[in-house]
């Protein structure tokens, strides 16, 4: 399926429990709440989008605003939905949105075992400079940090 069959909107309060869903689904140590709910509600430095397909959340993504710089915070897609080009899509959706608030870097933490997250990161022009010990500390697993410039990064295409 292309990108067309959904459509990506900024995030609400309503839709914090759809994405508690995702989080407890696909993360070992998933975000609370509460937590979502700071975040999204956040909008001076947050910008939290999701990707809905037939009036459900199959989707979404929250980033971080700090200075000249872009933080991925996370993003998840819903169990089904993986390889569709959901997560392709939020993260298209939000460079232009991110140079346009003169954003130059982006950074994020990624699983060193993640590897499909990664190919999805390379793909945008991240690259690893180093290796946060025991970031997810649950399941004692190190993360790598990745960066990109987003003035050099050419924003890929959605495959169906």
């Amino acid at each position: 399926m292309s990108e067309d069959a959904w459509r990506i909107r900024l995030a609400g309060r309503r839709d914090v429990n759809d994405l508690l869903v995702i989080e407890e689904a696909q993360f070992p140590e998933p975000w609370t709440k509460r937590m979502l709910l700071d975040e999204i509600t956040n909008e001076q430095t947050r910008r939290y989008t999701v990707a809905v397909e037939g009036g459900r959340i199959i989707g979404y993504l929250g980033v971080m605003f700090v200075m000249d710089e872009m933080h991925v915070n996370t993003i998840g897609t819903a169990p089904g939905h993986e390889g569709r080009g959901v997560a392709t899509s939020l993260l298209t959706e939000v460079m232009p949105v991110a140079r346009g608030r003169g954003i130059a870097k982006a950074t994020l933490e990624v699983a060193v075992s993640n590897e499909r997250a990664q190919a999805l990161y390379r793909r945008f022009g991240f690259a690893p400079v180093g290796v946060r010990k025991n970031y997810y500390a649950k399941v004692g697993e190190d993360a790598l940090v990745l960066w990109a410039d987003l003035n050099d990064t050419a924003t890929p295409t959605i495959s169906s």
